[in-house]
């Protein structure tokens, strides 16, 4: 293997990066890719034919507790940074909040029919600065408390008059409301305190596995026994808390799904550990370009619904087309070959070059070497 290639190779599969990570950035854009372009049934443990509806929802989460579980890497794992290093890491933080808010307006601008998921992030990444200092002693119980509060004022939230007017719609849109970030800011600090863990160590990779799927198994077990739908949400507030359809912000899916996005995580970190890391080379790139590959969804999206129906905005059609596989395909191979011959994904590369360009502007940046990878 050639110099430059071995040098790639490093930064992708070294010591210092956790594959399992990877692994589990790349099954969530992925699943993401089938929540949009594939008809899915509704779940029914019992039928296996339906259960591509994992997919629905629950990816969407993945990816929030992996974007928090990234910021508490880069603000220090299991030390948080403090100081100087704090402040910078501050401002790149708040500076890809707005890139990515920019990023997801150009998305949304091309009427591609999905809810783009960046602008929540961006309000996310904000919202997550006031809480880097903390440990996962603080984080972990914290989530934990909102996941059962904050559904409770999520449901008063969205039965506002508000969101039904032309205003409510274009801030509903600009604040990416589908992924309420009063609510799903529980994903973002329990990622970041599963971020502040040792998630090299086998118990902590195992408690997740363990804890996440006991966790995931009770908040759906109550919505099975306990008979929720769609006709219980829209009868009463109660109704519209205690349900786990996917997207619903209701309290057990809020609880199961968070508890399947961190099963989700141990499982990735787990199976990473054997030889099987190397069978997951191709999604593992995937998990590692996870920006570049949303993106390059959407816009593919775009040009080929163009072409080929004359718009954007037709959902039906456009699945009618088949596209899943040929773009998730597309997207594997490409990630892949990305990342053995040219190395970082174009917009990961460029998102660090501008916030560290933004940061150092906003903020003296810390001396060499102290400023986190």
């Amino acid at each position: 293997m050639s110099g430059a290639l071995a040098s790639r190779w490093r930064r992708f599969d070294g010591a210092d990066r956790l594959a399992g990570i990877d692994l589990a950035r790349g099954l969530a854009v992925i699943g993401m890719f089938a929540a949009h372009l594939l008809w899915i049934p509704a779940l029914t443990w019992s039928d296996p034919a339906t259960w591509t509806d994992v997919a629905n929802g629950r990816s969407s989460i993945l990816f929030a507790t992996l974007a928090g579980l990234s910021i508490g890497l880069v603000s220090g794992g299991r030390a948080p940074v403090d100081g100087e290093r704090l402040s910078f890491v501050r401002a790149r933080l708040a500076a890809r909040a707005g890139l990515l808010w920019l990023l997801g307006l150009v998305l949304i601008a091309t009427g591609v029919p999905v809810y783009v998921i960046l602008p929540a992030y961006a309000v996310l990444f904000l919202l997550a600065l006031p809480f880097l200092r903390l440990p996962a002693r603080v984080l972990l119980p914290l989530a934990a408390g909102l996941a059962l509060v904050l559904p409770v004022a999520q449901a008063l939230l969205d039965d506002l008059p508000f969101w039904g007017t032309e205003v409510g719609e274009a801030v509903a849109l600009l604040v990416g409301w589908h992924y309420p970030f009063t609510t799903w800011i529980v994903f973002v600090l329990c990622g970041l305190g599963l971020g502040r863990l040792d998630l090299r160590a086998l118990r902590v990779q195992a408690a997740l596995l363990v804890v996440g799927l006991v966790v995931a198994a009770a908040a759906y077990g109550l919505d099975a026994v306990s008979g929720a739908d769609r006709d219980g949400e829209a009868a009463s507030l109660w109704g519209a808390i205690w349900t786990a359809r996917a997207h619903s912000t209701g309290l057990l899916e809020v609880v199961g799904s968070g508890g399947f996005a961190v099963a989700a995580i141990g499982l990735c970190l787990l199976l990473c550990r054997t030889a099987l890391r190397w069978l997951f080379v191709p999604l593992r790139a995937v998990g590692a370009m996870p920006l570049t590959a949303y993106t390059a969804q959407i816009l593919v999206w775009a040009g080929v619904a163009a072409a080929v129906l004359g718009a954007t905005g037709d959902l039906a059609d456009f699945r009618s087309l088949d596209p899943f596989w040929p773009m998730a395909l597309g997207t594997i191979v490409g990630c892949t070959a990305w990342t053995v011959l040219v190395g970082r994904g174009p917009l990961e590369w460029a998102f660090d070059r501008l916030t560290r360009l933004i940061a150092r502007a906003s903020a003296p940046a810390p001396g060499p070497g102290a400023a986190p990878r």
